[in-house]
């Protein structure tokens, strides 16, 4: 088998031919299919083995000491050949791979031959082709965790045991310095802690990545950006920890820690960089400076890791193989997303390459992932666009009263739902309505009131009288009548959803900055119903992450329905998913960076998780398969010791601490999802020419949200929502 080595004496890196190891008693013998490189322990190691002799001793003193004990010893001859014997060896590389079982050694039941493992150890878990991995070193991947991510289970192992020697509490203020590989891992965890984080980093890329991870803010530790945002989130008491994941030999970052540290906090480091602590800061803060241990109890422990003795759980709660589980967890349930921390994937055999462009700089990266032989090229991260425009539109035309509308479609939900509110609304006027039949046209003529009935559109989106036009048709031509309409220079209410494609999203767009007209709103009509409104404002503010809940018991169709003919009209959660993506956003006041849906075969249920910037997850159920007596849809939001609950547009609370705060009611028959307000509000911005009622912004990072749902259904991975010009 092939395995990368180095020889520490002069540098030189290789991939060798070695034998394969055998499969021992206690531990199973893996196939790598991944492995990933260390950008801060290996390639310091590749860089020392650079170094002149001198260079060597100055930078490992810990050595230099050993050196001179054995010595003191054995004398300087025997002392010479045993220092040179170990220097001109070939010594391994790599500490976290994932791979699947070759074969199982005895006495080991928890896994077998085929299943796919995530393995630890500089001894174990090597870049190899085969290793052999203690029962104590790997843990099962779990299902639909792509190999390349678990793959990152030693090192998020690592920045997992230095969050828990920081003890973070929901609410608290956190400093990470130094954003490379571990730092990164560091901000997400404690993102997902309900921990506010500010970050540390002399290079804008890695503050820009850990900004769209999780942080709060993040600068140059040299700059007033970095305690500007302590100083803003703490109120000036300075944050509650901080996490040292920086290297090399400077002292700027236990000297920061001690600045920006409030009285009594937590100083926790997880990097090797220098510790000359500054005594007097330290005493006057009383700082309390704790070390973290690699990937968590049980490291160096020879029975532990290489005689499988398991530390009893009452006692010792979170051993290396409980922290390697518990992340992968983590990362399959999408509250950490390590997909943005690769910057190549390189073929195992193009290791000594790949090693050499990190260390001369040709290669920036976080985290480099080596590919094995067998292993099929993986496709990209499934990503969706969220398109951004370039627009500056004139300043909108306030409508004379009446306001004149027209409608494009005149089916169920624009007699039942929209029309009624507006035929008797003040200040507007129904001018025409366009249909593709005759007769319906002449329906609605006849019971809302229209002016004129036809089937002309074109004759519609070219009278100038007509202030606004309402797309009220079925989903498959809601982007084209869309685009014609803000062509034509009207204000725009589209029915959900605005796109069906992201070709049908990005040509809407275009639309847009073709005629500088982005006058245009979705009918998310949620976000306005009076009595989720009302709670959202008796909840308050929130400092912390939210968890959010939606249940949406959708029920089944009738047979025929037209919201069956996927191949024409797109799915039924395209159609209407949109709805719950938008109220959700609109709690947690952001627009999501990642979708992961998932969904049982033989029906149309889903499970869709969608992370915020700020750590929120919200976390959307669609069943068809739920009793129609249950409520259709029900919704729980908590975040920083608070609780809301909204039941089916009939009830809502507020819960503050241990008692009920606000209670708000209705009767079923009274149930309002918002439609007259949304119409309310989106009459009066035609009218004034003042701000849509939601910003185009939004109202696009709820489409492409929504079509991520299918993408990532197809691809079984976490879809990034990426932003593009």
């Amino acid at each position: 088998m092939k395995q990368v080595v180095q020889n520490y004496k002069s540098g030189e890196l290789a991939v060798l031919d070695v034998p394969a190891p055998g499969c021992k008693p206690g531990g199973v013998l893996v196939r790598t299919a991944y492995s990933l490189i260390s950008t801060g322990t290996e390639l310091m190691k590749v860089s020392e083995a650079g170094m002149s002799m001198l260079g060597k001793a100055r930078s490992r003193p810990d050595q230099v000491a050993k050196v001179v004990q054995s010595v003191a010893t054995n004398g300087v001859p025997a002392t010479y050949r045993k220092v040179m014997g170990k220097l001109d060896s070939y010594t391994p590389l790599g500490y976290s791979l994932c791979g699947v079982v070759e074969e199982v050694g005895a006495g080991i039941d928890d896994v077998k031959a085929g299943d796919l493992v995530a393995c630890a150890g500089n001894e174990h878990a090597l870049h190899a082709e085969l290793n052999w991995v203690p029962r104590n070193l790997y843990t099962p991947v779990p299902d639909r965790l792509a190999p390349r991510h678990a793959a990152f289970g030693t090192v998020g192992s690592i920045a997992l045991q230095g969050v828990r020697q920081g003890e973070p509490r929901l609410g608290e203020v956190a400093l990470v310095v130094g954003l490379g590989l571990i730092g990164q891992l560091v901000v997400q965890l404690l993102a997902a802690s309900g921990v506010r984080v500010v970050g540390a980093d002399p290079d804008p890329a890695r503050c820009e990545l850990a900004e769209r991870l999780g942080a709060a803010a993040c600068g140059d530790p040299g700059s007033a950006a970095v305690e500007g945002a302590v100083a803003e989130l703490t109120g000036g008491h300075g944050v509650d920890q901080v996490y040292l994941a920086a290297g090399g030999g400077s002292n700027q970052p236990v000297e920061l820690a001690a600045r920006l540290s409030r009285d009594r906090g937590r100083v926790v480091d997880i990097g090797k960089c220098s510790l000359d602590l500054p005594w007097n800061a330290y005493y006057e803060k009383e700082l309390d400076v704790r070390f973290s241990r690699s990937y968590g109890p049980g490291r160096y422990d020879p029975e532990y890791e290489l005689e499988g003795r398991d530390y009893p759980i009452g006692y010792v709660r979170w051993t290396e193989r409980r922290n390697l589980a518990c992340f992968l967890d983590l990362v399959a349930r999408g509250h950490v997303d390590v997909e943005p921390l690769v910057s190549h994937v390189a073929d195992f055999g193009d290791a000594v390459e790949t090693y050499q462009g990190l260390k001369d700089g040709e290669l920036k990266a976080v985290a480099v992932l080596f590919r094995y032989p067998g292993q099929a090229v993986e496709a990209a991260a499934p990503a969706v666009a969220v398109p951004t425009v370039s627009v500056k539109p004139p300043p909108a035309r306030a409508a004379t009263t009446p306001v004149r509308l027209a409608f494009v479609g005149a089916g169920n939900y624009a007699t039942s739902m929209l029309l009624p509110h507006l035929a008797r609304r003040d200040g507007v006027e129904l001018s025409a309505v366009v249909t593709t039949t005759a007769l319906s046209a002449a329906n609605a003529r006849r019971k809302f009131g229209f002016a004129a009935a036809t089937t002309d559109l074109d004759a519609v989106l070219g009278d100038e009288s007509v202030d606004a036009v309402f797309v009220v048709t079925r989903h498959s031509s809601h982007a084209e009548l869309t685009r014609r309409a803000l062509l034509a220079g009207k204000a725009v209410f589209v029915e959900k959803p605005l796109a069906l494609t992201e070709d049908e999203l990005a040509g809407v767009l275009a639309a847009v900055e073709e005629s500088g007209n982005d006058r245009l709103q979705v009918g998310f009509n949620r976000r306005f119903a009076p009595l989720l409104r009302e709670a959202k404002e008796r909840f308050g503010a929130r400092s912390g992450p939210a968890n959010l809940r939606y249940l949406v018991n959708a029920g089944r169709l009738a047979h025929g329905s037209w919201y069956l003919r996927q191949g024409t009209e797109g799915s039924r959660f395209a159609g209407e998913g949109g709805h719950f993506i938008d109220t959700a956003s609109w709690l947690l006041e952001a627009d999501p960076v990642s979708v992961y849906a998932v969904a049982p075969s033989g029906n149309e249920d889903l499970n869709v998780v969608m992370r915020y910037p700020d750590g929120s997850t919200a976390t959307l159920s669609y069943v068809t398969t739920g009793p129609s007596g249950f409520p259709k849809e029900t919704l729980d939001l908590v975040a920083d010791g608070k609780a809301l609950r909204l039941d089916d547009f009939v009830r809502a609370s507020v819960y503050d601490g241990r008692r009920r705060q606000w209670v708000g009611s209705r009767l079923p028959r009274a149930r309002d999802k918002g439609q007259n307000a949304e119409l309310a509000a989106f009459v009066k911005a035609v009218r004034t020419g003042g701000p849509m009622p939601v910003p185009l912004e939004s109202l696009v990072a709820t489409t492409a949200a929504t079509l991520a749902v299918h993408t990532g259904l197809a691809s079984g991975a976490p879809v990034t929502l990426e932003r593009t010009r």
